[in-house]
């Protein structure tokens, strides 16, 4: 997913595609990028619109990156449903 820090909403904004093909899940969040605030608030929004505690979501990789990787728990067919519908931007 692509973090967006110090946005002005809370938020999921679908997908974007870079020039490289790569394709990222938006999550806005207000929260400043420092001691690992912004990626805090990435994970509870993007929990929130799981409807999945936090701690079912583990940052893999992107600490102090835009760009992370999630470890993501629960049941994969109904994570793909919910994670296709906020993709397609209507969450």
């Amino acid at each position: 997913m692509r973090a967006k820090p110090r946005a002005g909403r809370n938020g999921i904004d679908g997908v974007v595609v870079e020039a490289d093909g790569s394709a990222w899940l938006v999550v806005r969040v207000t929260a400043v990028a420092a001691d690992g605030k912004a990626n805090r608030a990435v994970i509870a929004e993007l929990a929130k619109a799981l409807n999945i505690a936090p701690s079912a979501i583990e940052l893999q990789a992107g600490q102090s990156s835009r760009r992370k990787r999630l470890r993501i728990a629960g049941d994969p067919a109904r994570l793909i449903a919910v994670l296709e519908r906020l993709a397609s931007g209507s969450g």
